[in-house]
């Protein structure tokens, strides 16, 4: 059986929150407590505002392009203009919407930048620096603090490009291999399968959001009994590496 929990009561993070310890006494408040082979499922709005990756309005001067965009579409050329600094490359800037490829090489609406929940008017979240090293260095944490062997998963909310909603996928992960990989083996009527690999991190990013919700408060969940691959114990942890489609695999650039 797998089963999602849900860490409510942590406090309001700012920059330089111990996260894990405030993580593991949520845990304990609930009546829980980790496990080894959990799956420890952190929103990456947490995970930023610890590390201080916050802006202020106040203190951006927008360009004269941002301006331009801003006010035809009645948007924040403030807004815009951070937008336009986590951005690589604009894949699509119409009707009032802005896709953007971030630096991580993730595509998404406004390269991630977000107002809700920012702790104060005027302020907006960015993406954490480096997600992957986010996690791992929460992995790390918990062995060393809680002592146990969990893996880690930062979500992010993204839309999709062919349905309408939205859904939490993982932008970043540690401990956990982020694709199952299914060539090579036999279907139940001997058919041998090459192309189906299941994007694990994320599906578990959005079965935690179920118990998460986006005005309960909820930033942590805990998964419990699922049986993840782990990455391969003699080379580097590659994170959310794999599930980024390299552009020359890219049918629609």
């Amino acid at each position: 059986m797998v089963r999602v929990l849900a860490v409510p009561g942590l406090p309001e993070v700012e920059p330089g929150l111990d996260l894990v310890a405030s993580i593991l006494e949520a845990v304990r408040a609930a009546g829980e407590r980790l496990e080894s082979g959990d799956v420890v499922v952190v929103t990456s709005k947490i995970v930023s505002k610890s590390e201080g990756r916050l802006v202020s309005l106040e203190d951006v001067t927008p360009s004269g392009f941002a301006t331009a965009w801003a006010t035809q579409f009645g948007k924040d050329p403030r807004h815009v203009e951070v937008v336009l600094g986590e951005t690589r490359r604009i894949v699509r800037m119409d009707r009032g919407v802005l896709i953007a490829e971030t630096h991580h090489g993730f595509i998404c609406a406004n390269a991630g930048v977000d107002g809700s929940n920012a702790g104060g008017q005027g302020r907006l979240v960015l993406l954490p620096l480096d997600s992957d090293a986010s996690a791992r260095g929460l992995r790390e944490a918990f062995g060393r603090i809680a002592g146990v062997d969990v893996a880690v998963v930062i979500s992010d909310t993204f839309g999709r490009a062919w349905r309408t909603g939205q859904t939490n996928i993982a932008i970043g992960c540690a401990g956990i291999a982020s694709l199952r990989g299914y060539h090579g083996e036999i279907d139940p009527d001997g058919r041998t399968l090459y192309a189906t690999s299941i994007a694990v991190v994320d599906q578990l990013a959005g079965a935690a959001e179920l118990v998460m919700g986006k005005l309960d408060r909820v930033p942590v969940a805990i998964v419990r009994g699922y049986a993840y691959l782990r990455p391969e114990p003699d080379e580097p942890d590659p994170g959310v590496g794999p599930l980024i489609r390299q552009a020359t695999f890219d049918m629609f650039r």
